[in-house]
């Protein structure tokens, strides 16, 4: 019987439907239609030269802004993060159920035991062998049933299993690399709203200096009244937009304290000082081929296509019929003593055939819809691998325009600066008023907001460059 048992699990029939096969590598050699030339910049905070060279990310690739203080934000985030402990919650649900999936391809055994008190009709005769009417039996026994899986439904089942459980690995990574991505790129926001914050107060400041100036000019009758209405409104102007900076650095710190596992009860977040990051010059960039076994978006939906193909070969198999043998073996008395003895045992075996014959053509129409998510799993996968190709072009045109623009901040703030030595240097030889000077402070205040603000996004759009190339995940996280 166990010879037996041993064959029937050995015993593979046929596996229906398509066997997965990795989608081929992309042909696309580069992500650009012009030559990827150096992003230059002057030097500075943020400045310098980039240019990119063969290869993947690294795996910390955080660190190479050699920032501390990001470097602690990012190990907060990653140890604190409910959204990303969410996602890990969901792998480990996804690799237990891929796990207890595969019982079925193994047989299944119950044993139980039983006991009862009877009393049977005296019209009847009496069931236990001494002719009592009234009798107490104890039954214990073991049951082994196994479905024959001639088709390969079941395997099938395990296999979709297991490819839904890699689309799930591959999501809480992509959560992984996503969730540093925002940190490093809400850190650099942050930071660039202080500097903003910063340069606007010293404007409010100036245009306030500037108007007691007009006012007192005007009592003298120095300034017309319609210059000191001007200033009046310019003012207000600039006032007027300190509030919405001030909001955006309040949220900001609010999506850092949620960010790193925080409450903005909890108090402000430390923040990054722009001055501190140093701006990674040599940015690795994979070839298209390599880049959909590093995005963790591209593999997830790789999985996903495995998945369907898989519940393609399901949908045919159900059609087909399954068959099943059980085999029963356990011993029955009126005592416990003698319940294994020879005389009180019993046995069983059976088998059967099922082939499916009318469902009103469900059958049938499962097969057609999972055939159906297969197609659209291949379009969904067709979709992230040009996802990912425009998400690394997008990246690489935003770094060249920033080096530009960060020049050109730089240029403004360098002009501005000699536009107010200047005018201080005219104030103090008599040659111009003092409103000359503070006109030219302002314009030196509002080069200073706009120099921080291309500095910040320089940060960002590296950091973003990062992330669009797997955010230095090269290797399969662990199943």
């Amino acid at each position: 019987m166990k010879r037996a048992l041993l064959s029937l699990l050995l015993l593979g029939g046929c596996t229906v439907g398509p066997d997965f096969h990795q989608p081929p590598a992309p042909r696309q050699q580069t992500y650009t239609p012009q030559p990827i030339t150096p992003m230059e910049a002057p030097e500075g905070v943020a400045g310098g030269t980039q240019q990119v060279h063969a290869g993947a990310p690294a795996q910390d690739w955080w660190r190479l802004f050699g920032s501390t203080q990001l470097d602690v934000l990012v190990a907060r985030a990653l140890a604190g993060n409910s959204d990303l402990a969410a996602a890990r919650a969901a792998l480990d649900q996804a690799r237990e159920s891929w796990r207890a999936q595969r019982g079925v391809l193994f047989p299944t055994v119950d044993a139980g035991a039983g006991s009862s008190r009877n009393k049977s009709s005296q019209y009847l005769s009496p069931v236990p062998g001494d002719n009592t009417y009234t009798y107490g039996l104890q039954t214990a026994q073991v049951t082994v049933g196994y479905t024959l899986d001639l088709f390969g439904a079941n395997r099938r089942g395990v296999e979709q299993a297991h490819a839904q459980f890699d689309a799930q690995r591959f999501q809480t990574e992509g959560a992984r690399i996503s969730l540093i991505n925002t940190v490093a790129a809400t850190a650099f926001q942050e930071a660039s709203l202080r500097g903003q914050i910063a340069a606007q107060e010293r404007m409010i400041a100036i245009q306030s200096e500037t108007l007691d100036i007009l006012r007192r000019q005007q009592v003298q009758g120095q300034a017309a009244g319609a210059d000191v209405l001007a200033q009046e409104a310019l003012l207000a102007q600039t006032r007027a937009a300190l509030p919405s900076l001030q909001r955006a650095l309040a949220q900001s710190r609010d999506l850092l304290a949620y960010l790193t596992g925080g409450s903005a009860g909890d108090g402000a977040v430390a923040g990054v000082d722009l001055d501190t990051v140093t701006l990674p010059r040599d940015l690795p960039l994979s070839l298209p081929s390599a880049l959909v076994r590093q995005r963790p978006d591209v593999r997830a939906a790789e999985a996903n296509l495995h998945a369907a193909s898989a519940g393609v070969g399901m949908a045919i198999a159900n059609r087909l019929p399954q068959l099943t043998l059980s085999a029963s073996a356990g011993g029955q008395s009126g005592g416990w003593a003698n319940l294994l003895s020879v005389a009180n045992s019993f046995w069983s075996l059976g088998g059967g055939i099922t082939q499916p014959v009318f469902a009103g053509g469900a059958l049938l129409h499962k097969q057609r819809a999972a055939q159906a998510a297969y197609v659209q799993a291949d379009a969904q996968y067709r979709s992230a691998v040009l996802t990912a190709f425009q998400n690394v072009a997008d990246s690489l045109q935003a770094l060249k325009s920033d080096a530009d623009a960060l020049d050109a901040a730089m240029m403004a703030q360098t002009s501005a600066q000699a536009s107010l030595a200047i005018a201080r240097r005219q104030y103090q030889q008599g040659q111009a008023p003092f409103t000359t000077v503070l006109i030219a402070e302002q314009a030196a205040r509002q080069a200073d907001q706009g120099l921080v603000q291309a500095q910040a996004t320089r940060f960002t759009d590296t950091a973003a460059l990062f992330e669009a190339l797997g955010g230095g995940w090269a290797t399969d996280p662990a199943p």
